[in-house]
């Protein structure tokens, strides 16, 4: 366990990083009405569920510790229903040939936002637990900072430095190394900062200069990363679970009633949401199915909870299930709603399904 978890991390970061490079902000500006919407309504009807769960726990049943305020208890569940699980959503986005497309973009700005937003509410119960403001602060302030400067400073200067990259038509072993040490710098600072590393990679991949540089970077670090480092970080997390814990009919009965509100409140409201700004039906069905995936940030979420003594390990385990379920289901659903045609987007690197070829 001790090999594997700085390996783990290491994958995760590496593979956000490319995720990153693949981002098309381009495309998230031409449907920035969608995205916006889309990720407001991914967070505001989970997160009312959650509270509702949350403050239902919190009164009628023993699945918060004494510890734990009303008030701590509804946003922590409120957050853990925002969360939306950013590595696999890229995960199955790259698979998919999504990557570029209007639907995968789309998906993946708004489960960028939720998932940040999220863990700004996660901060905002830590520093209540702790009674400790100063922990927010940071965490909000700081994960701001850094994608301010990371987007303009950074990013200035990387394309600069990228002109004689671009004359010479090769990326060199040491201009590599300088790629990575950046990326690993950026995992860094959103994990001091008391965001995730992935969210650090992620922006720092959005920085990199498009055309050889990102194109060389792709090529070189994405082979690598998924067939081995990605695995490991899945591997490390199967490990930590443990599903034994629900072994009561009632807590069963909980385990379902978190699924209704996780369903309910992510994947249908983002389908709605889609819908109300001029998506395509199949479409909307799309990115529903894809932002309601919780997975592994999810699971990183409610360990914190569990290591800090917020949730109870009944409770713990119930979300664990809804986690794993959620994300399951979502590429089945996926293929059953919206199908297996994979037409190219014209001016992405990706191939899939957009707008103009979809009813």
């Amino acid at each position: 366990m001790k090999v594997l978890f700085p390996v783990s991390q290491l994958g995760l970061a590496a593979y956000m990083f490319v995720v990153g490079l693949e981002f098309r902000i381009d495309i998230i500006q031409q449907r920035l009405h969608s995205a916006v919407t889309v990720s407001v309504a991914g967070m505001l009807a989970p997160f009312v569920l959650g509270g509702a769960l949350g403050w239902f726990f919190f009164n009628h049943t023993q699945l918060f510790p004494a510890k734990t305020s009303a008030f701590e208890a509804m946003i922590f569940m409120g957050a853990a229903m925002c969360i939306t699980a950013f590595p696999m959503l890229a995960r199955i986005i790259h698979f998919k040939k999504l990557a570029g497309t209007v639907m995968g973009t789309v998906a993946l700005g708004a489960g960028a936002v939720d998932d940040a937003a999220a863990w700004c509410l996660l901060a905002v119960v830590l520093a209540s637990f702790d009674d400790n403001l100063h922990y927010a602060v940071k965490n909000i302030g700081g994960g701001i900072a850094y994608v301010v400067v990371t987007l303009t400073i950074v990013r200035w200067l990387l394309a600069r430095w990228s002109r004689g990259i671009e004359r010479r038509g090769q990326l060199s072993d040491q201009e590599l190394v300088v790629c990575l040490a950046l990326l690993a710098t950026g995992a860094w600072i959103t994990d001091a900062i008391g965001l995730h590393a992935v969210f650090g990679a992620f922006v720092m991949g959005m920085a990199m200069p498009r055309g050889l540089v990102a194109s060389s970077l792709i090529d070189r670090i994405q082979p690598l990363t998924v067939a081995l480092l990605l695995p490991l970080f899945f591997t490390f997390s199967g490990l930590n679970t443990r599903i034994g814990l629900l072994n009561t009919g009632y807590l069963w009965a909980m385990t379902g009633l978190v699924m209704v509100a996780a369903v309910g409140g992510k994947g249908v409201a983002c389908w709605l949401a889609a819908r109300a700004t001029g998506v395509s039906n199949r479409e909307a069905l799309g990115i529903g199915t894809l932002m309601n995936a919780r997975g592994l940030m999810e699971l990183i979420i409610i360990n914190i909870g569990l290591q800090r003594g917020i949730i109870s390990a009944e409770l713990f385990a119930t979300l664990v299930i809804m986690a794993v379920l959620t994300t399951l289901m979502a590429s089945p659903i996926f293929e059953w709603l919206v199908g297996r045609r994979q037409p190219a987007f014209p001016g992405g690197r990706g191939q899939g399904l957009s707008a103009s070829t979809l009813p």
